[in-house]
């Protein structure tokens, strides 16, 4: 329900050349911000979950660190081939030459990446930044070839950054962002 919520009002933003009063309503009024509160506790919980899953393993994290990732991009380097190939030869030539080599950095800048994004939107601390890097995580997974919930998810990343104004006003940003954007 939440995914079909975001597309529609992502439609509907994209589709006003601008602001028009409904998209200013969802994504600038202060009423809104329980809707993104909704939208990015869910989505922090699914990165969390995702993280914390990662973090335990020894294969991403401990002794073994990368070797789950290298299994993840030697099954996404088999589907580069055929008529319609689901990973381009661009991201899979990105995959070879710059992340199989590197599997353990790579492995744990998931993980603990995918930790901190679910971390950040739950508290609803510099939320259009976690947004983003959860967004391009997604995007990279897309790339790779797994589907699962990674459309839905990058959808309601680019939501809860249209809606960045008001994302974390029932969170940390209602009080950081104020700080930052004056240098105290």
């Amino acid at each position: 329900m939440i995914t079909e919520l975001a597309s529609s009002v992502l439609i509907a933003f994209i589709a006003t050349d601008g602001m028009n009063t409904v998209t200013q309503f969802l994504f600038r009024d202060k009423r809104m911000a329980w809707l993104w509160l909704v939208v990015r506790v869910y989505v922090g919980w699914v990165w969390v979950q995702a993280g914390w899953e990662k973090v335990g393993n020894p294969a991403w994290t401990g002794a073994q660190s990368g070797t789950a990732l290298a299994g993840f991009i030697k099954g996404a380097l088999a589907k580069v081939g055929g008529p319609h190939p689901d990973v381009s030869g661009w991201y899979a030539s990105f995959l070879e030459n710059i992340v199989l080599p590197h599997t353990a950095f790579w492995g744990q800048l998931v993980a603990y990446g995918e930790l901190l994004v679910g971390i950040a939107l739950i508290l609803g601390l510099l939320t259009a930044f976690a947004a983003f890097f959860g967004g391009f995580m997604n995007l990279n997974f897309l790339l790779a070839g797994t589907v699962s919930i990674n459309p839905q998810l990058l959808i309601l990343a680019i939501a809860l950054l249209a809606a960045r104004r008001i994302a974390g006003w029932w969170g940390l940003d209602r009080y950081v962002l104020p700080k930052l954007r004056s240098g105290q």
